[in-house]
C-alpha cells in the first residue's frame, strides 16, 4: 500500500512540473509567429491577390463611378474571400511534413488549442493587413466614405468566420498534397451566408439604412465558428493523423 501511494506521489510531482495548457499556448504562439514570419511569401502572396484583382477589376469593366460604385462591395468582398481561402490551402500540411503536427498530439495538451494558435497568428499576419488595405481601394472604386467603416467592421467579422471555417478544410486536407479545389469544394458553401451578409451590410450603407442587422449576423458566425472549429479543426487533425 505504501509503495503504491509512493509510486502515485511521484507520478503527481511528475505531472505538476509540465507547463500548463495557458503556457503552451503561448509558447505555441511565439512558435508560429516566428515560423509565418520566415514565410514571407506565403504572407504576401494574399495580399497581392488581394489588391491585383480590385486594382485590374476597373480595367477590365470601366473605370466609370456609375460603374464601379455600385458593385464595389461585391468586388472588394469576393476578392477577400478568395485571398483569405488562398492563404488557408497550406496552413497545416508544413507540421504535417515535418512530424511536428504528431508530435502535438502526443504531447497530451489540446490539439484544439494549439491549432487555435496556428489560425490566431494567421489571421494577424495575413488577414489583418488586408482588411487595413481594403479602405484604400474602396477608394478606387469609388465606394463611399459613409460605407468605410462597415466595409471595415464587416471585413473584420467576415475574415474570422472565414479563416476558422477555412481551417476545417484545412485540416481535412493537409495531407492530401495539392488540394486547393478539394478544400474549395468543401468550405465554399459555408462561405456563402458570411459573403452575402458583408456585401448586405455595405449596400445597406451606401443606400443609407442600417447595417447593424447585417454586421450582428456576421458577429453571431463569427461567434458560432470560434465555438465549434477549433474542435472541428482537432478532429480533422486526427483523421488526416490516422491517415497517414
Amino acid at each position: 500500500m505504501n509503495k503504491t501511494a509512493a509510486t502515485f506521489c511521484r507520478l503527481k510531482a511528475k505531472k505538476s512540473n509540465l507547463p500548463s495548457q495557458g503556457s503552451v499556448f503561448l509558447a505555441a504562439l511565439a512558435r508560429e509567429g516566428r515560423l509565418q514570419v520566415r514565410r514571407r511569401g506565403d504572407l504576401l502572396n494574399p495580399l497581392v491577390f488581394f489588391a491585383l484583382v480590385v486594382v485590374l477589376f476597373p480595367l477590365g469593366i470601366s473605370p466609370t463611378e456609375e460603374i464601379l460604385a455600385p458593385v464595389a462591395p461585391g468586388v472588394l468582398w469576393v476578392a477577400a474571400l478568395l485571398a483569405v481561402l488562398m492563404s488557408l490551402d497550406a496552413l497545416f500540411r508544413p507540421d504535417l511534413m515535418d512530424g511536428s503536427l504528431e508530435q502535438q498530439q502526443l504531447s497530451g495538451y489540446s490539439l484544439a488549442a494549439l491549432a487555435m494558435a496556428k489560425l490566431a497568428v494567421h489571421w494577424l499576419l495575413t488577414s489583418l493587413p488586408l482588411i487595413l488595405l481594403s479602405p484604400f481601394l474602396g477608394i478606387m472604386l469609388y465606394l463611399p466614405w459613409e460605407a468605410q467603416g462597415v466595409l471595415l467592421l464587416s471585413l473584420l467579422l467576415g475574415s474570422l468566420a472565414l479563416s476558422l471555417v477555412g481551417g476545417i478544410g484545412a485540416a481535412l486536407t493537409a495531407g492530401l498534397g495539392k488540394s486547393g479545389v478539394l478544400m474549395t469544394l468543401l468550405v465554399l458553401p459555408f462561405y456563402i451566408p458570411v459573403l452575402i451578409f458583408g456585401t448586405g451590410a455595405m449596400q445597406t450603407a451606401i443606400s443609407g439604412g442600417n447595417a447593424l442587422p447585417h454586421l450582428a449576423l456576421l458577429g453571431a458566425l463569427a461567434a458560432l465558428a470560434l465555438t465549434l472549429a477549433p474542435w472541428a479543426i482537432a478532429a480533422g487533425l486526427r483523421i488526416t493523423l490516422s491517415g497517414e
